[in-house]
């Protein structure tokens, strides 16, 4: 299938099913952006790998299986308990679930949640509440990836934190692909952390048919307001059938702080792009990644920050650890406009390629429009230590396990810029259990249960 036609098979999809499509969102506001979506899709073209000077996964070749889509909202049941059984020490949180497209609250997080946060359906909130959607619905939507997303889109989340509340206690959202056939699953996320506010976010992916051909096509947007602070930590398992393209916008006010810290311990290909957007002055951004990659797996990365006022601070780090002949990209760029002075933005791209067969394709970029800036940047690929490998071996210590620590030894400084202790513990055994040959090493029980007939979670 050519580039065209990977892209043209779901907005003939959407033409044969405009009806059906807006009657399962059932959301005026969220309806009415599909026609523009549509006009912004008409002709646009979708790069494939080798096309000259591109060198990231090829969103046409992600998109060209023919998957089905859950266009008349069937309810598919789905035992949660299966994608939750391991060891792994608990986080506490206030859970709820997307399974494949479908927002499900846990009964914990209905009876818990704090005065002054929505954690809900993004199609009932448009519907119940659209003041709270409709200014930060459209944020940065205006790629291919995004305009799709908008024209196929029936639910989604809404997370909203209200002026001055500060959440003691994490959120978590487990998306979760379940289904007999080959499918994909159109997720938007949307967080808008109001002035003075401070929240916290897990999301893990999770697939538990491993039969079948998944894909989800993800959407996130981010609007930090002056003086608030959120941090998303985004953990992704998932099958070798399974592939993820993913979107993130963030935009940012006076003297806020975001953390984004996104980690892929298992799956099939995965393509992540980052966009933040610094637009007040004294705001501060933790951009984080890491990505351990077996088998066939496909893992890429791409980030653009953006300065647009001074007195910023900005961190990237991004580290890789490719196997057998796992394929890894990371394509990274600080944007300094004119008038950003006394910006500081750093950016750091390490890689380890564990096998003759693994490869990794890194591009990291500058673009420095004025004076009075402090910004570096840095990309290595290499091989493990041997002379450490060496060293640790002469002390007893067995070949494969010293190649575990010092891979672990490798990671640790992603790991660290998670704030949760909890959450921190809880990656780094994932980790490490994942460098043991382990490709499933799922999330722990937190005491959640789902509060649906056919789907009960020990979480």
């Amino acid at each position: 299938m050519d580039n065209n036609n990977s892209l043209r098979q779901y907005i003939e999809l959407y033409d044969a099913n405009r009806e059906a499509i807006d009657a399962g969102c059932g959301a005026p506001l969220l309806n009415s952006l599909r026609q523009a979506a549509r006009t912004a899709l008409e002709g646009a073209r979708l790069p494939r790998r080798g096309d000259e000077g591109y060198e990231r996964t090829s969103p046409a070749d992600i998109l060209a299986p023919d998957y089905g889509l859950n266009i008349g909202r069937l309810q598919l049941p789905v035992d949660v308990t299966a994608s939750f059984r391991c060891d792994i020490p608990a986080v506490s949180t206030l859970m709820a679930f997307v399974v494949n497209d479908t927002f499900v609250p846990s009964r914990t997080l209905t009876e818990r949640l704090p005065e002054g946060v929505r954690f809900m359906s993004l199609s009932r909130a448009a519907k119940e509440c659209p003041e709270l959607v409709e200014p930060y619905i459209g944020l940065g939507n205006d790629t291919v990836a995004g305009h799709l997303n908008t024209l196929l889109l029936q639910d989604g989340v809404l997370l909203h934190i209200s002026r001055g509340v500060k959440l003691q206690k994490p959120l978590q959202l487990v998306n979760i692909f379940s289904a007999s056939i080959d499918l994909m699953a159109v997720r938007r996320l949307l967080i808008v952390a109001e002035e003075d506010s401070e929240a916290q976010l897990l999301v893990c992916d999770h697939t538990q048919d491993r039969e079948h051909r998944y894909m989800s096509l993800q959407t996130v947007q981010i609007h930090v307001a002056d003086r608030a602070s959120f941090e998303l930590y985004d953990l992704e398992e998932s099958s070798p059938l399974t592939s993820r393209m993913s979107e993130l916008y963030a935009r940012q006010g006076t003297d806020s702080s975001l953390t984004v810290n996104g980690s892929t311990l298992s799956g099939g290909t995965t393509r992540n792009d980052y966009r933040l957007d610094l637009e007040g002055r004294g705001c501060r951004s933790m951009l984080a990644g890491m990505a351990v990659a077996t088998g066939e797996q496909t893992v890429d990365n791409c980030s653009i920050v953006t300065h647009h006022t001074g007195r910023c601070h900005s961190d990237q780090l991004f580290k890789y650890v490719l196997d057998d002949h796992a394929n890894g990209a990371f394509e990274g760029s600080i944007v300094v406009k004119e008038g950003a002075a006394l910006t500081e933005a750093y950016q750091n791209n390490r890689n380890l390629l564990a096998s003759p067969e693994a490869r990794m394709h890194t591009r990291p970029q500058l673009e420095i429009y004025c004076d009075d800036v402090k910004c570096s940047h840095g990309s290595a690929t290499g091989q493990l230590d041997q002379q450490a490998l060496f060293y640790m071996r002469t002390r007893g210590i067995p070949e494969q396990e010293a190649r575990v620590m010092l891979m672990q030894a490798f990671m640790a400084d992603v790991i660290d810029t998670v704030r949760p202790e909890g959450l921190r513990d809880r990656l780094r055994l994932l980790v490490e259990r994942r460098f043991h040959g382990r490709s499933s090493a799922t999330c722990a029980d937190c005491g959640a249960t789902h509060n649906t007939s056919d789907t009960v979670c020990s979480i």
